[in-house]
């Protein structure tokens, strides 16, 4: 069974070909510019064969017709026939309080899909788009929406609500949903196997990169994460603020002269590491920093800081601590970042073997803690593609599909 894997921007698209009984990655592609003039698609089977094409294309129908193409290209192509999928997983970012878990799309899904749009305004119109161009153009095969946000659903009302009038939550769902949460779901999944299957493990996994994020897990449940109502809260990112002041948005629109929305999108995407430094990729600031850099010391100071001050309020929060994952492209990558991170968490009982660190293999599993710590420290490659995957053959298989 071959699943295809699609992961839709506003202006671009992603995908992989996963096979679904032996979990190998068969091929990926990205289409990107979607909508602009200098559009086109880059694929790479995992043998080594390449297709690539220049096209503009207006729109996410034009751009999934592109990606047929390229994945039939009889030269370059991943699969010979459309009727090798078996199934379509789409990323899809919201499922707000509707879909706890993966689901089969139908157009009952997609109504409610468009409901919840309003609350990720950035991400869901593609989201949405893109399903709507596969149902069009596949009609035969079956699709299969994994949301981002379904994994937090698991959280208590005392973690998830604001302390806003409980009316505005019931109306308006104004609450905090996380984000990450495939990624933070297949991590904590694999440190479970890894620390022999343990009943009721406590575990605090960290997805950093250029947006980042926490979760504390409990049992394999999600019981509190950083991010909010949109991922705008919670941790220092490349871009994003993370948690500042409501009251700041106000002095802001005041002093800058700019709306309300304004001011939102200045702390998306001008604030962070970039606000901070000059520079949003880690990479560099690390160099800067090392280099004795002031702003680059500020940010990554603020970074480990704030990550800190998570995984301690967790370790309350969970009743204690069993384990914590680095993923994503910072803690798969970043040794200076995880030494920034675990510098001074002896507190907690880990016992973090900073030379293994230093030679740990980038992206690769890796314990990074000593045999005599409490609290294990794992390195793990995400694979959220793999989890959106498993879910389209699960679901399909279960329904007869």
């Amino acid at each position: 069974m071959k699943i295809l894997v699609v992961n839709a921007g506003s202006s671009s698209l992603k995908y992989q070909v996963i096979d679904g009984e032996t979990e190998e990655r068969l091929g990926k592609g990205l289409i990107d510019r979607i909508g602009f003039t200098g559009s086109g698609i880059k694929q790479e089977c995992t043998d080594g064969r390449k297709f690539f094409c220049k096209k503009d294309l207006k729109n996410h129908t034009e751009a999934f017709s592109l990606l047929m193409e390229a994945l039939l290209d009889p030269e370059n192509g991943i699969i010979s026939s459309m009727s090798e999928i078996k199934a379509i997983g789409h990323r899809v970012l919201h499922s707000a309080e509707d879909f706890s878990e993966s689901v089969l799309v139908t157009p009952e899904v997609l109504r409610i899909c468009k409901k919840n749009a309003p609350l990720g305004a950035l991400h869901m119109p593609a989201n949405i788009s893109c399903i709507e161009s596969c149902l069009e153009l596949t009609p035969n095969t079956p699709n299969v929406a994994v949301f981002d946000t379904s994994f937090h659903l698991t959280m208590p009302k005392h973690a998830y609500m604001y302390a806003i009038k409980y009316e505005d939550y019931e109306k308006y769902q104004l609450r905090k949903y996380g984000f990450h949460g495939t990624s933070h779901r297949f991590v904590s999944g694999e440190a479970i196997k890894a620390l022999g299957e343990k009943a009721n493990l406590r575990i605090v996994t960290c997805h950093l990169g250029n947006g980042s994020s926490l979760a504390a897990i409990k049992d394999g449940k999600c019981i509190d994460t950083t991010m909010g109502l949109t991922p705008l809260e919670g941790l220092v990112m490349g871009t994003r603020s993370g948690d500042i002041d409501p009251a700041a948005v106000g002095y802001l629109a005041e002093k800058k002269n700019l709306t309300t929305s304004q001011v939102i999108d200045y702390l998306n995407k001008e604030c962070g590491f970039l606000g901070l430094c000059g520079y949003s990729d880690c990479r560099d600031i690390v160099e800067l920093y090392k280099q004795g850099d002031m702003k680059a010391q500020i940010a990554l100071d603020l970074f480990a800081y704030r990550i800190k001050k998570y995984i301690g309020a967790y370790f309350v929060a969970l009743g204690g601590l069993d384990c914590i994952v680095f993923t994503g492209g910072i803690g798969e990558n970043s040794r200076f970042a995880r030494k920034l991170i675990m510098d001074g968490l002896e507190v907690l009982g880990v016992d973090f073997d900073f030379p293994k660190n230093e030679i740990a293999e980038k992206g690769q599993f890796a314990e990074l803690s000593k045999p005599s710590s409490s609290v294990k420290v794992l390195l793990i490659p995400t694979n959220e593609e793999l989890v959106i995957a498993r879910d389209s053959k699960r679901i399909v298989s279960e329904l007869g599909l």
